[in-house]
């Protein structure tokens, strides 16, 4: 039997769990605010405390930071109705063991409740292991958590999945783990790479993004690793690389799948020894700066192909998020088209300032296979057009460009009415290159593809 301390100022709700909680063996004492809970803590000596986030007073949050700064010895489960990311990471960041968001089921309640405390004599052995080996144990833990997350980005959703990326970005807050994010195009990659690295220790460290894409293997070495005077024609003098210049901030390195095997090897030695030869350079650097890599190639199969080595594979993935689709998670879309829409108008001075039910339920059905960026480049077209503060259905232009049924290509390139591989390859370019006005990295990004491949297949198809 253990201990378990309930804080909510909803009655009904702690009653209802203290219930289930009984019923599963454990003493359980309730209290409903953060301040009566400080000082049950003492004479109750719970094993755990599972509170909310919100109440009036001291917020959950705060709760968990003092707990987590003088009595290591009790787990938190923190929940909230109000799932934004900006708790979750917090909640993490300060030590939670989990975080849940509401409504609880009583059965999702009772196994966390029992993986918490099956895991709390291991805890407790590592905890007392770390104070033998800082000799007195005192730490001064929870004095730089109270900072706020003004000014840092979020990332928005209320999908499960969403809600273990929240948790997983607290958690990496406190180390510095090589991070691979894994997604479709257009998921919104990067702003998890940003939300990694600025709720990190070291977020006012610089954050660089490499796209690897864009850059040809000597420009990509050079950027990131710099050069000396003379390393190749136009090297005129001495130029840094990012992995000197970040210090201790993060380096992102985008589209990591399509980099050379000769690239690869490089970025593997600076993983493996955090060491760096500029291009050209017989003198070794070091560097500090932590490595988050993206990708929505499947590098499984990379590997298995002898495309990517699957050395650096592994030394990538340490720590894996998998950020999902849109059409995973549509339930996000409205909330993710609010924010969005208003993001638009605060940047664009537009004058809309609501979507209708009809064109939600449009934003709704639809697949949208760019994903995030797609529903960002929708909804600002749809402002431009839109007259009023309403957003309606005809401002909406879903399913034009790359995802429009359109008549064959035409006399120039491929002929009209080739039905062979390679009119069906031109046919998909030219529509993603009209989608993204003859922008080629971009395209090359939403085709999958490097590109230098891109710009083969235009010379070839003659487009």
């Amino acid at each position: 039997m253990s201990r378990i301390l309930l804080v909510d100022d909803d009655a009904d709700l702690r009653s209802v769990f203290r219930q289930k909680l009984e019923y599963s063996g454990h003493e359980v004492e309730e209290a409903d605010s953060a301040e009566s809970a400080l000082a049950k803590l003492g004479p109750f000596d719970p094993a755990l405390v599972i509170t909310d986030v919100r109440m009036g007073g001291m917020t959950g949050l705060e709760l968990l930071r003092k707990i987590r700064a003088s009595m290591e010895a009790i787990d938190v489960i923190v929940m909230t109705g109000h799932d934004a990311m900006t708790s979750a990471v917090e909640a993490m960041k300060s030590g939670a063991f989990d975080y849940l968001v509401k409504p609880v089921g009583l059965k999702e309640l009772v196994v966390v409740v029992d993986r918490c405390l099956s895991d709390q004599e291991i805890h407790r052995a590592e905890v007392q292991r770390q104070r033998e080996a800082l000799g007195d144990g005192s730490d001064d833990t929870g004095s730089d958590e109270a900072e706020t997350d003004v000014g840092k980005r979020t990332v928005i959703g209320r999908d499960p999945r969403m809600i273990e990326i929240y948790k997983m970005i607290g958690v990496l807050a406190r180390n510095r783990a090589t991070v691979l994010v894994r997604g479709d195009t257009g998921t919104g990659k990067e702003m998890v790479v940003r939300a990694v690295h600025d709720h990190s220790i070291h977020s006012e460290e610089p954050f660089i993004a490499v796209n690897c894409t864009a850059l040809t293997d000597t420009l990509l070495e050079s950027e990131l690793f710099g050069h000396v005077r003379g390393a190749f024609t136009g090297a005129a003098g001495v130029k840094k690389g990012y992995f000197e210049l970040a210090g201790k901030g993060t380096i992102f390195l985008d589209e990591i799948g399509d980099t050379s095997p000769d690239f690869q090897s490089k970025l593997l030695r600076v993983l493996q020894e955090r060491q760096f030869y500029p291009v050209g350079g017989e003198q070794a650097k070091t560097t500090e700066a932590r490595v988050v890599a993206a990708t929505h190639q499947p590098m499984e199969e990379l590997v298995a192909e002898g495309g990517f080595r699957g050395d650096l594979y592994f030394r990538l993935r340490v720590v894996e998020i998998h950020v999902p689709s849109l059409r995973e998670r549509r339930d996000d879309i409205p909330l993710l088209a609010r924010h969005l829409l208003e993001r638009i108008r605060r940047e664009n001075g537009g004058t809309v300032r609501a979507i209708s039910e009809e064109a939600m339920a449009r934003l709704l059905e639809y697949d949208w296979p760019g994903n995030v960026r797609e529903l960002e480049n929708a909804l600002t077209r749809a402002m431009i057009v839109a007259r009023g503060p309403l957003l309606g259905q005809d401002h909406l232009a879903l399913g034009t460009g790359a995802n429009q049924k359109t008549s064959p290509i035409g006399s120039r390139g491929v002929p009209e009415g080739d039905l062979t591989l390679d009119g069906a390859i031109a046919c998909q370019i030219r529509r993603v290159l009209e989608t993204t006005d003859g922008n080629k990295t971009e395209a090359a990004s939403l085709l999958g593809i490097s590109r230098s491949r891109l710009i083969r297949y235009v010379e070839r198809l003659s487009l």
